[in-house]
């Protein structure tokens, strides 16, 4: 996911866009990344309010690291993909007061649970004002593509789940750190944080995130929160 910036059991497989989860073996040391999600369709919608991921058009929010920003705004658009009706969400990057990157952002929330889940992602990557590439876009349901889950709405520490399923293009993955932080960033201080670290299966390294309850993501590595609009919400 470019700078990125909720399990209903259903009974019916006709229902269900997968079914179950992956289980640790007995014993252990760490539970494994799951990459599959419990979640009825009839449960996913455009429009929502996790703990910690606001899915409302108008939304707002704009990070800023030096002279670079992010931008990221819940748009009053939607976008049917894999069969599921989500919501458009637009990352506006600048680096050094010029524009590097736009991306669309796919998701649709769990009513029910409040899971947030990630469908995919349209980018276009720019160089003097024109664009250059499309790098880490991608669809679920396309090319063998899945959904993944970008943010559970009541995670639990040690918790690890795939956000993209696109083999060789993007296969990121969170782990739950803490649920209890308290972070302060240039828009104001926020306790009861979420943290989790985020890696790839395809890529090395690692990153932390906060997300702040009510707020959303509050710190992307070194992009902070410096202003909320809440738009209609």
């Amino acid at each position: 996911m470019a700078r990125r910036l909720w399990l209903v059991f259903a009974m019916t497989a006709v229902a269900s866009l997968a079914w179950g989860a992956l289980v640790p073996a007995q014993g252990a040391a760490t539970p494994e990344w799951r990459q599959t999600f419990a979640v009825g369709k009839a449960s996913l919608s455009d429009t929502g309010r996790g703990t910690f991921f606001i899915l409302e058009p108008g939304h707002r929010a704009t990070y800023r690291n030096g002279s670079d920003t992010l931008i990221v705004t819940v748009l009053d658009e939607t976008k049917v993909v894999d069969g599921v009706r989500t919501r458009v969400v637009e990352e506006r990057e600048t680096e050094g007061g010029e524009l590097a990157e736009v991306s669309r952002n796919y998701f649709a929330i769990d009513r029910t649970t409040g899971d947030v889940y990630y469908f995919g992602e349209e980018v276009d990557e720019y160089k003097d004002g024109r664009v250059t590439g499309h790098g880490g876009a991608w669809l679920a349901g396309v090319g063998g593509n899945r959904f993944g889950l970008i943010v559970p709405g009541a995670p639990r520490v040690g918790d690890r789940y795939y956000q993209e399923i696109a083999p060789k293009i993007a296969m990121d993955r969170a782990e739950v750190v803490s649920v209890t932080e308290t972070v302060t960033v240039p828009a104001g201080t926020f306790r009861n944080c979420l943290h989790t670290r985020e890696s790839s299966a395809i890529e090395s390294g690692s990153e932390s995130k906060w997300f702040a309850p009510g707020i959303g993501l509050i710190k992307d590595a070194e992009f902070e929160l410096a202003a909320i609009d809440r738009g209609r919400s």
